[in-house]
């Protein structure tokens, strides 16, 4: 039930950020810095070896899952850094 509980929360919080970010570019350089720190933090888990049990669960995150979200959480600060401080928005007139 409680793995149930997570993957809703999961959905529900990931579709609500992606309307915020879709919207605002303020949210998305925010994005930006989150995705920053959460890919630095899985990959310093990932390189000092450490288990993170999931809570309310017996289920036990990997040092390799870490490494795997690292890399896909840099990717998203990635796109999240572009659109969010390189790209101009597109009602900025360039003339």
């Amino acid at each position: 039930m409680v793995i149930a509980i997570y993957v809703v929360a999961g959905i529900v919080m990931a579709v609500g950020s992606l309307c915020f970010a879709w919207w605002s570019r303020d949210f998305r350089k925010f994005l930006a810095g989150a995705f920053f720190v959460s890919s630095g933090v899985l990959f310093y888990l990932y390189l000092a070896d450490v288990s993170v049990p999931i809570l309310g669960t017996s289920i036990v995150e990997t040092p390799a899952v870490s490494g795997s979200r690292s890399l896909v959480h840099f990717s998203l600060f990635l796109v999240c850094l572009y659109f969010g401080f390189i790209k101009a928005p597109a009602d900025e007139d360039t003339a």
